[in-house]
């Protein structure tokens, strides 16, 4: 179970590392604005949540690539097991 969770955290790492760096290469975290108010955080907050966030997403699509890879008796036996 711990290889498997290996297997969705750190290409999700890797890719929360990448489009951090590709979306703020873009976007500067000072000019954003929410629902039209501007945000009032530090520029290391938004970095920090917006890593978070993209870690998040990455890590479930990797979990549903991982868990759509498995062939069908693993999938309900790893289904069973937790």
């Amino acid at each position: 179970m711990g290889r498997r969770w290996m297997w969705v955290g750190w290409p999700s790492f890797l890719m929360a590392g990448v489009l951090e760096m590709l979306v703020f290469a873009v976007v500067d975290p000072g000019e954003l604005h929410w629902q039209g108010v501007a945000l009032d955080w530090s520029r290391p907050a938004v970095y920090t949540v917006a890593f978070f966030v993209f870690w998040a997403v990455t890590a479930v699509a990797c979990s549903l690539s991982l868990w759509l890879a498995l062939p069908p008796q693993d999938a309900l036996r790893s289904r069973s097991a937790d």
